[in-house]
């Protein structure tokens, strides 16, 4: 089941285990109860603090959760956590025996203080690269507080669960029974959720901090980059991010990044926070912005308004919010997302296996994604909207060489249909020649390009016609003192590496615009005061 480097790896970790616990297991005779019960033996046979019983009683067969002895169960896998699951499953063991998390520790004060009854069931797929941070963070969450209870469960090995939930995307989380969440989300994001009186009290605070000389507004590439550098400068620099990494975490691949022949978005993005971390940089994660307000006179101090109605001021401001999906903007997109509609292939893919299922667009991003699937699935259909594809030959070829693949160019997408709360089919207009075409099937796969998250701006800030920030080449917008770079620009290439870059550049641009714009002192009083 793990390969020798594997198991050392394993033992090496639970040499850091400091208080005993239980693995209890239910289990019944078949073959994923013999390899959970293998998993499990050899986790025991590790660790001389790790004990394992199979006298287990839960509904879900096969499962096991972890407990200290003499107490209730509050975590449990209804899974063999493996795959992009293993971290899940090493990082809850550590956590159980009594290793601490790595956690910013008012989060996790506010994890143990908080006063709810919660039981969670999170559904997650072993080749899901987004579901790791929500198992992980509702694991976290039911360790450390007496009043949570989470349930991890493979949809593959439970799938009767998944189709009477109607669950076509993952990670989906339920509480009391309920839908609760759909997609990744952190510890911090639930906490907001579940916690009434976070948002009141991160305002007051985030309020209270003195102003920054630069402020960078967004954590992927280009956001961590320009903190870095900032922060190498010695200059009071801040983070806030809806969530760090930005859409780099929803990347399977990366293998183009100068010096780093092949990693994925996960791994890279928590590289990213760990990098900035290193120096003094103030994160705050899990938190939107509203409203940018310029500075009075240049050297003042711009100010970034939050949603929970907090404040954050300072001297400069990077703007590195990024870009999302774009929609497909059809009836029933929205109906059934999550229903049928889905926006990654890694993720979701493997909850449409023997099924029929679309991918609308032929760039390198839906070619992938319909060569990826139709290793999963029945049939894919490939829509692309042009005469021609978009994607690399080499992609191209790859898939017209597979058997179950069909793909129609000069097709525009008209609507995605549905029946009893789930996808049923795809009609679609042929633009040569007026023909409207209705595929059945059973999921669609969006894969048309970027979104600059822009619109909270409004008019503040100068804005093309797509909605990207307007810079010119040291990353300078049309407001005194405030910057720009990554995805939500006017940069033509949207990669890792240019972001990275023009994240630096824009930090650099911040730090020269400093030196030589002085805050006029008057208003720096003022602003100060108010700060």
């Amino acid at each position: 089941m793990l390969d020798d480097d594997l198991k050392q790896q394993l033992a090496a970790y639970l040499e850091r285990v400091k208080e005993p616990f239980e693995l209890v297991a239910t289990l019944g005779s078949d073959d994923k109860s013999k390899e959970m019960r293998e998993l499990l033996e050899l986790i025991a046979s590790l660790s001389d603090k790790i004990t394992l019983r199979t006298d287990g009683q839960d509904a879900r067969v096969p499962s096991f959760a972890l407990q200290k002895p003499g107490s209730t169960a509050r975590l449990r896998f209804a899974a063999i956590p493996l795959g992009h699951e293993f971290t899940s499953l090493v990082l809850a063991l550590l956590w159980t025996g009594g290793h601490p998390p790595k956690v910013e520790d008012d989060v996790l004060a506010q994890a143990k203080a908080l006063d709810a009854k919660l039981d969670f069931e999170v559904y997650m797929s072993l080749s899901c690269h987004n579901c790791p941070d929500v198992v992980q963070a509702l694991s976290l969450l039911a360790i450390v507080n007496p009043g949570v209870t989470t349930t991890v469960i493979d949809g593959g090995m439970f799938q009767k669960e998944v189709e009477e939930r109607e669950i076509m995307g993952v990670p989906a989380v339920y509480e009391g029974g309920k839908m609760f969440h759909s997609g990744r989300t952190s510890l911090e994001e639930i906490l907001r959720k579940v916690d009434t009186g976070a948002a009141r009290r991160d305002a007051a605070k985030f309020s209270a901090k003195a102003p920054y000389e630069v402020l960078i507004v967004g954590g992927g590439p280009a956001g961590a980059a320009a903190a870095i550098y900032a922060a190498r400068k010695g200059i009071r620099t801040g983070v806030v991010a809806e969530r760090f990494g930005g859409q780099v975490n929803d990347t399977m691949e990366i293998a183009n990044y100068p010096g780093v022949p092949e990693t994925d978005g996960p791994h890279y993005a928590a590289a990213l926070e760990q990098h900035v971390r290193n120096y003094d940089v103030d994160i705050m994660n899990a938190q939107r912005v509203a409203e940018l307000v310029p500075a009075a006179q240049p050297g003042g101090y711009v100010t970034v308004k939050l949603d929970n109605g907090g404040e954050l001021k300072s001297r400069t401001v990077i703007l590195a919010t990024g870009a999302r999906w774009r929609n497909v903007n059809v009836p029933g997109e929205q109906e059934y997302k999550t229903k049928g509609v889905a926006y990654c292939p890694h993720c979701d893919g493997p909850l449409f296996k023997g099924k029929d299922v679309a991918v609308i667009g032929g760039g390198n991003s839906g070619v992938e994604a319909a060569i990826d699937l139709a290793g999963v699935v029945r049939h894919v259909t490939v829509l692309e909207f042009l005469p021609e594809m978009k994607a690399d030959a080499v992609l191209i070829k790859k898939l017209k060489s597979l058997p179950n693949v069909a793909i129609h160019t000069n097709a525009q997408t008209t609507e995605i249909t549905g029946d009893a709360g789930k996808v049923n089919g795809l009609a679609f207009k042929r633009r040569d020649s007026g023909e409207d075409v209705t595929v059945p099937l059973e999921g669609v796969f969006v894969q048309i390009g970027l979104v600059p998250n822009t619109e909270w701006l409004g008019t503040t800030v100068e804005r093309s016609r797509f909605g990207e920030i307007v810079i010119d080449a040291r990353g300078a917008t049309n407001v005194p003192g405030v910057f720009a770079a990554g995805d939500c620009t006017t940069v033509p290439y949207k990669q890792i590496v240019v972001a990275a870059g023009a994240g630096s550049t824009a930090a650099l641009s911040a730090f020269d615009y400093l030196i030589r714009t002085p805050a006029p002192a008057a208003a720096s009083q003022e602003e100060a005061v108010a700060a």
